[in-house]
């Protein structure tokens, strides 16, 4: 009977704390290099202690993003101020080191409450005091491990608290020598690598140290409910729409018991109307795996890719009861979805199905959302939703840089982008090649990082933090690089069985378990510029793990980190006497990793200056990515079951491989990328001269019409037969060759192609699809014949934040390849982030064209602004329409 007692009064204690209540210390704090504070971190973070001269800091954020913050630095993306910038391996490790501390107040927790203190990411290491008291006993290293700290004891009665935190940067920095991560030593740390420098970023001079991700408190009662881990299962081969048979869900979660006492209660969660609970002990001072009744979800709203389906997502919370009442609580949000990899024995590559359906890949290669570490949700958001509009339905997380933040994969769950997600390592500095650049030899190499147990614990703590997300659907061990075998050993037999079990795993990137390379010699790749027929008759791996092209951005892209003195279009010479063709660009662009476009400027007339350059590269990025994503999937299910672009963005102002700059302004690219990856396609093979239909839908459209037309530079039309053809399901289809009028046609000065795949009711079109040819020659010659057109334009603002715009061809003269912007009324400067339906229209001879425009600032009216080839640049004010209805 004493023991009873005592039990219910510690339960009644317990339920005296609130529950769950978590928020974010992100601002307030203050920063010093240490070098400057002459006191113990004792007694630094006493309440009282004066701060006098310290500086506000960035948290989440590093040393570098608090400097520029107080423009001690100038912005390093900016010309080659990136050189006026100390580097830490010349400055020593010293100079970076810092001081970060915050006053917080939190209450003096009531019996049986729990305040914790969370960090999220610390890069390098650490030590952490609260009022007076060292929380970690050793100093805390990685990267990517997250830290969490009981601070019930040390918390003061008033509730005025100081927390503070020395930040040391990783250990070595490396040497940015100019190799692949410099001289590889950044990767003897658990951390990212591409700080010390790479073949598309110079380097970060503070390597990133800082308090770079999310700081926490988060009260509970004596128990915390922590880690819970949702898998679905969704047997048989679905459909998007229609009445699913059911889905089992399958719950666990993590249940720590702060006290000396063994607490009973209840684990529960309710989804559709129905409790799944179980009634648990949790022993003193213990952690306990917690695993609910499988739950069967009648009828489920399940989670497609892009372009296949809805993104359909569920929300509940988990509770531990005690005697009725919530100890402590987690909301979970998750997708109904099972994700299957099977081996396609035609292609030799393994193949995705997602709910039972084969789902064609096609992917872009992310590296980070900002070199500097500086996430936001709304950025995230917006570069996940430029993916999805340029219909591509994976992204790959380089291993070079993170495991991606929550933030990320929350937008990838919204709009459906599927994640293969790379872990810490790199082919360049993990010792896949000899290197006369790197510090250590090749097997020194293969064994980084140097604390293998620190690595493993970071894969651990990693899995946990993600793998509740629909959107997550491959693991990798490394860039074209496995880990060393007793990592390897750990992560593929026991971590990740353990922790998820529900996901591939691919050694590493180029693995022949993801992609066998039966074409010995032609595997990644290619990086560079193509003619656009390579991808149509060349074959790469059936898989293609990276595989990409040239991302100029526009002259107003390069207006914004250009100087002026250095905005000079690059000078092509061909190859001639026995040299071979080069390419100059001026020494900025070059710092800024310019990639060539070799002849292919040139083929569109002189280059007058870089304004002129800027925008002829739009008609190569445009055709480039349009020809990429064509030729792979003409190739689908016979050559390939996927494949995924070097690379569709930069976290800094490089001039290659992105489909929008830093400053998330699209470019041709994104648009060629999107034409070309349409879901229902139609193109025409360049070298086969047939008319084809790839259809990714999962059931056959019957019916449909091609109606083929070709236009002179006049803007005369000239009609090809069509025919009324049908598309298999989730297949390629060949129509009729047309390849020698076609060749005809364009032999002198070039022409138009109009291919339009038109519905069964013969009123809109499936797809449409307009090719500009060059002439026998290659040459675009015929393009500067062109007549000018005008151009009719009525905007209408159809709500805040979106807007109706229809361009009317009223000549008989083709309106080619018109950039379409919104402007701010005041600056007119363009408006970024904005999401346009299509762009660099062309519009035939007296036809119109619709285009819808969304941003974000939805208090804004924005002007619209249309250039053009042979259009005169025209700015409009929207109508109010349906908005000032």
């Amino acid at each position: 009977m004493p023991h009873r007692s005592i039990y219910f009064l510690f339960c009644l204690l317990a339920l005296r704390a609130t529950a769950q209540d978590r928020y974010e210390l992100n601002s307030g704090w203050q920063y010093a290099p240490a070098a400057t504070v002459k006191v113990q971190g004792t007694d630094l973070s006493m309440p009282n202690y004066p701060l006098a001269g310290w500086k506000p800091a960035i948290v989440p954020g590093t040393v570098l993003t608090t400097m520029l913050h107080h423009k001690q630095v100038p912005d390093p993306f900016y010309g080659m101020n990136n050189e006026l910038i100390p580097d830490i391996y010349t400055t020593g490790r010293d100079y970076y080191t810092c001081w970060f501390v915050k006053d917080f107040k939190e209450v003096y927790p009531t019996a049986g409450q729990q305040v914790w203190l969370q960090f999220r990411g610390v890069n390098y290491g650490c030590d952490v005091f609260l009022n007076g008291h060292k929380l970690n006993e050793v100093t805390f290293k990685s990267m990517f491990l997250r830290q969490q700290y009981n601070i019930t004891p040390w918390l003061t009665k008033d509730g005025s608290n100081r927390l503070a935190v020395i930040v040391y940067p990783p250990d070595p920095v490396g040497n940015p020598n100019g190799g692949q991560g410099g001289d590889g030593r950044i990767a003897k740390n658990v951390s990212h690598q591409y700080v010390a420098g790479w073949d598309w970023i110079q380097p970060i001079r503070d390597r990133n140290t800082g308090i770079w991700d999310k700081v926490y408190i988060e009260k509970t009662g004596v128990v915390n409910l922590k880690n819970p881990h949702v898998v679905t299962m969704v047997p048989g081969k679905r459909m998007p729409s229609g009445p699913q048979q059911p889905a089992t869900i399958k719950m666990t979660a993590e249940l720590e018991n702060t006290s000396d006492k063994p607490v009973q209660g209840i684990l529960q969660y309710t989804l559709a109307g129905k409790k799944i609970w179980k009634a648990v002990t949790i022993p003193a001072n213990t952690t306990a795996l917690v695993t609910l009744p499988n739950a069967i979800l009648n009828n489920p709203r399940l989670w497609w890719p892009a372009g296949y389906g809805q993104q359909e997502l569920y929300t509940t919370e988990l509770q531990f009861l005690v005697n009725g009442k919530p100890a402590d609580k987690e909301s979970l949000t998750f997708g109904v979805r099972e994700i299957q990899r099977v081996w396609n024995t035609t292609t030799l590559s393994s193949q995705f199905n997602v709910n039972g359906q084969k789902i064609f890949i096609k992917g872009g290669n992310w590296i980070i959302s900002d070199a500097m570490l500086r996430f936001t949700d709304e950025r995230y958001d917006a570069e996940i939703r430029y993916h999805r509009d340029m219909n591509l339905n994976l992204i790959r997380i380089w291993g070079g840089a993170l495991l991606e933040r929550p933030e990320f994969y929350k937008a990838c769950d919204k709009y459906g982008m599927l994640v293969f997600q790379d872990f810490w390592m790199s082919g360049d500095c993990n010792g896949r090649w000899q290197d006369p650049k790197k510090a250590e030899d090749q097997a020194t190499r293969r064994k980084y990082p140097d604390d293998h147990d620190l690595f493993l614990r970071s894969v651990a703590d990693g899995i946990k933090l993600i793998r509740n997300h629909p959107s997550l659907a491959i693991w990798c061990g490394g860039n074209e690089i496995t880990p060393p075998d007793d990592i390897l050993a750990a992560m593929r037999d026991s971590l990740l069985p353990q922790l998820d079990g529900t996901r591939v795993f691919f050694d590493y990137s180029n693995s022949d378990s993801m992609s066998m390379n039966i074409l010995k010699g032609n595997g990644d790749g290619p990086y560079n510029i193509q003619p656009t027929d390579t991808f149509w008759k060349f074959r790469t791996y059936p898989f293609n793990s990276e595989v990409g092209s040239v991302g100029l951005g526009d002259y107003e892209s390069l207006k914004r980190f250009i100087p002026a003195a250095n905005r000079v279009p690059p000078v092509y010479t061909p190859a001639a006497g026995g040299q071979r063709a080069r390419e100059k660009a001026d020494s900025v662009w070059e710092y800024h990793k310019y990639i060539g476009y070799q002849d292919q400027i040139a083929r569109y007339g002189p280059v007058k200056d870089a304004r002129d350059f800027a925008m002829k590269a739009q008609l190569v990025n445009y055709d480039q990515y349009r020809a990429l994503m064509e030729g792979f999937t003409a190739h689908m299910w016979d050559w390939y079951t996927g494949t995924i672009i070097w690379k569709t963005q930069n976290p800094w102002t490089a001039l290659r491989g992105q489909m929008y700059d830093y400053y998330l302004d699209p470019n041709a690219c994104l648009y060629g990328l999107r034409k070309g990856g349409e879901p229902v396609h139609v193109m025409y093979n360049p070298v086969e001269g047939t008319v084809m239909t790839v259809n990714n839908r999962f059931i056959s459209n019957d019916s449909d019409y091609l109606a083929i037309k070709a236009y002179d530079m006049a803007g005369k039309s000239i009609p090809l037969p069509g025919s009324r053809v049908k598309l298999d399901a989730s297949a390629v289809n060949t129509f009729m060759n047309i390849k020698d009028t076609v060749d005809k046609l364009r032999a002198e000065k070039g022409i138009f192609l109009s291919i339009r795949l038109v519905s069964s009711d013969e009123l809109t079109h499936g797809s449409n699809n307009l090719y500009c040819l060059p002439a026998a020659n290659g040459q675009y010659a015929g393009l500067n014949e062109l007549r000018p057109a005008t151009l009719g334009v009525n905007a209408t603002m159809m709500e805040s934040g979106k807007m109706l715009v229809e361009f009317i061809n009223k000549t008989g003269s083709i309106a080619f390849f018109n950039r379409i912007s919104i402007l701010h009324p005041q600056t007119k400067e363009r408006i970024l982030p904005a999401f346009y339906s299509d762009n660099y229209i062309t519009i035939l001879p007296y036809e119109r064209k619709f285009v819808s425009i969304e941003w974000n600032d939805k208090s804004l009216t924005p002007l619209v602004n249309v250039e053009g080839w042979n259009v005169t640049t025209k700015t409009v004010i929207p109508s109010t329409g349906a908005a000032g209805k």
